[in-house]
Parts: structure tokens; sequence; C-alpha cells
């Protein structure tokens, strides 16, 4: 059990028989009356967001979770996706519903599983932060086009699409946010 004083963000709490994880929190104290703490809760099973008020002070459930070191093998259909644990080499399947960024998913990639401890069950696949993809095709930019940052469409090597600065061209390999799935910078 923990109280609202606990309250971080990517704390995973039990709330109707759901897990959720905190997105952002603020506690506020009025002038006038008890204080209390708005939040925003993204369910980790569904990815559905949510906004709710708890009044300060009160207890809440916290959810029991891991995160395990997972290798992207292989893409099986459509939707399923197929994981190998880094120590124990055990596989596991899950469906494209859990994974933060699928589109950006490259084989040999390393992400992490959360899992919920009481029930053994994956509850999200999280990218790490930035991958390094290579730029498979884009059209050519030319030079004084714009008078100011202007953008163009690329494929990298996973099939998905980036906006990038006109500089970029095929070939190149480019880093890419998998939260905002924009371009960041390219790699030397």
């Amino acid at each position: 059990m923990a109280t609202t004083a606990d309250f971080r963000n990517g704390l995973c709490i039990e709330m109707n028989g759901e897990v959720w994880s905190i997105v952002e929190f603020l506690h506020v104290k009025p002038g006038k009356g008890a204080a209390f703490v708005r939040t925003k809760l993204k369910n980790l099973r569904s990815g559905r967001q949510l906004e709710h008020t708890f009044p300060s002070g009160v207890k809440i459930d916290l959810a029991r979770v891991e995160r395990r070191p997972y290798q992207f093998l292989y893409k099986e259909g459509d939707d399923v996706y197929n994981f190998m644990h880094n120590e124990t080499f055990e596989q596991l399947s899950i469906e494209e519903s859990l994974i933060s960024n699928p589109s950006l998913l490259k084989e040999g990639q390393g992400v992490e599983i959360m899992y919920h401890v009481d029930t053994d069950t994956p509850l999200t696949c999280e990218l790490p932060a930035f991958v390094e993809l290579e730029v498979t095709y884009t059209e050519p930019g030319v030079k004084g086009d714009t008078a100011t940052n202007a953008l163009k469409r690329a494929t990298v090597d996973t099939g998905a699409e980036v906006m990038v600065p006109l500089f970029i061209e095929s070939g190149e390999k480019i880093k890419v946010d998998t939260r905002t799935n924009r371009y960041s910078e390219r790699v030397k």
C-alpha cells in the first residue's frame, strides 16, 4: 500500500482490477477545501488514457511490475511478434497492440518487456528512446527551395516513413526518436 505522496511518473498502480501507469500528476492545494492530486493515467493493457483525481493521502495499491530485456527475432503473420529473453533464451510471442512503436522495430534490436509479476503476463513492449535506421528511399532535396527548415518523406529499412530534413539522402543512417516517430540526427 502507498499513498498519493508516493506518486511519481512511471509508477504502476492497480485500480478497478486494471494496471495503470502514471503519465503525469499534480498536487493541488486550493485555498479552500482539502488538497487533492490530479493525475493522467495510462492503461497498460489497452493503452487508453484517463484523467483521474485522488483525494490527498488516500491509499492506493501498487502493481508489481518487472522490466525484462528481450531481443526482437521476427514478425509472424500480420500482428504477432517473436522475441527472445537475453539471459534465459526463452522465446515469447506477443501481439502488435502491446508494442509502443512497431513500425520502427528492426530484427535483432533490444527491447524491454514489462511484466505483471503476480500474473506473469506481458503488459507492454518498449523500444529504446532512439533507434538507428538506414534511409532506403527519399526524394532528392533541392538546395534553395525554401527559406526555413523544410522536411521531406523518407522510407527507412523497417518500412516506416519518417519526415527528415532536405539534406538527408538515400543510404544514410539516421537516429529516430521512437516516442514521437521523428528524425533526431544523422549518424556518422
